[in-house]
């Protein structure tokens, strides 16, 4: 994440936001509860003090930070955040959210310079918590100075409900959304490979046969053929590889250095993981309507990623290299490719000719092994 400083401190300083501010919601829904205001305040003294003044600094990062986001897909128009991998709901989603987040930092801003001002003014109920004002807040209290205490009430309950009302409804809507990564992005980075990242998975199934054929004395009597080469659905994909899909972030950050990409071809990392997300949704729906899945004449290869993507793929890891929550897209390329290779015999004329020059020569180029060391004779 922070290898872009800029975005990656305005990253930190919404999720830090995120996460602290929203600390102050359990004081927000007691107080509902017990018909008390601002619980924590005389138990906590001074200290309750700093820490509203902590969340206003971090609520007024959090506005600046979401501005700066909403200007960077909107006016500036980033090409990775106008790409047509986000046509439609993805693109809306985003800015929503931000909005969201602005509009609940302004209500708990403009929350705490009413309810101050209540407080200066010994209005019933308000003077239980007498704190003075707060760090940020303090500016907003000009703007809404004159008014009468009955509106003031008006207003800061106004904002009471609506910001806690926000942050139920955005954690209500946090699972059909993009911003899931909020949650999963932790437990993703924690279950990453830690070999190195352009190792790749060969199958041991056939890596055996390769191995029994050259040794056949050591091949086991019971030695089973692998009943399925790759993945044609998310089904076949690991969990790992699932939850991949659902940490992606859409930021496109892999689709950005992808060579592939860059050069016009049809293969767009971030596409790839958002197609297995919502093909695993589908597959999801169908087991809920069902009870178990029941075939729908669709797969993840074909009809969401198209084999003119597969092929695109060069392999260089750069896909993988520079997500901030890392998810290996070019796992699921892999596996998908494989699927077609060796399951439906899918692949270019030149990768035949350099398949059959494995098997036959042990080598991808057209020549005997017996002659693999002519060059020493040539050497002298």
């Amino acid at each position: 994440m922070f290898r872009n400083p800029l975005v990656g401190v305005l990253h930190f300083f919404v999720y830090a936001g995120f996460i602290i501010i929203n600390i102050e919601v359990l004081e927000i829904v007691l107080d509902g509860l017990f018909g008390t205001h601002r619980l924590f305040s005389v138990p906590l003294g001074s200290f309750y003090i700093f820490l509203i003044n902590a969340f206003e600094v971090l609520a007024l990062l959090v506005i600046i930070s979401c501005a700066v986001f909403l200007i960077r897909r909107n006016i500036i128009k980033i090409k990775r955040f106008i790409s047509k991998d986000l046509a439609g709901w993805p693109y809306s989603d985003a800015n929503y959210i931000l909005i969201t987040e602005i509009i609940l930092m302004c209500l708990f801003l403009t929350m705490n310079a009413s309810d101050t001002l209540l407080q200066s003014r010994g209005a019933a109920h308000y003077a239980e918590a007498n704190t003075g004002a707060f760090i940020i807040s303090q500016y907003i209290q000009p703007l809404i100075g004159g008014m009468s205490d009955a509106t003031l009430i008006i207003i800061e309950r106004t904002c009471w409900w609506l910001h806690i009302a926000g942050i139920f409804a955005f954690l209500n809507y946090l699972p059909y959304s993009k911003h899931l990564h909020i949650i999963l992005a932790f437990p993703n980075a924690y279950y990453n490979k830690l070999v190195s990242m352009g190792k790749m998975e060969n199958m041991q199934s056939v890596q055996n046969e390769v191995l029994y054929a050259m040794q056949p004395e050591v091949a086991p009597a019971d030695a089973a053929p692998p009943t399925k080469f790759g993945a044609k659905d998310v089904m076949d994909l690991s969990w790992k590889n699932i939850l991949d899909a659902y940490s992606c972030t859409e930021c496109g950050r892999c689709s950005a250095a992808c060579p592939a990409n860059m050069t016009g071809k049809k293969l767009s990392p971030r596409k790839i993981m958002m197609d297995t997300r919502d093909r695993a949704e589908e597959v999801g729906k169908n087991i809920d309507a069902n009870k178990e899945f029941t075939d729908d004449g669709k797969s993840l290869l074909h009809d969401y990623i198209s084999v003119e993507e597969l092929r695109a793929c060069t392999t260089c890891n750069a896909c993988v290299q520079e997500c901030p929550v890392s998810i290996n897209p070019l796992d699921i390329i892999l596996q998908l490719r494989r699927q077609l290779v060796m399951e439906e015999s899918n692949a270019p004329q030149e990768w035949n000719a350099m398949f059959s020059n494995v098997e036959n020569n042990f080598a991808p180029w057209k020549f005997s092994p017996d002659d693999r060391d002519k060059w020493v004779e040539e050497m002298n």
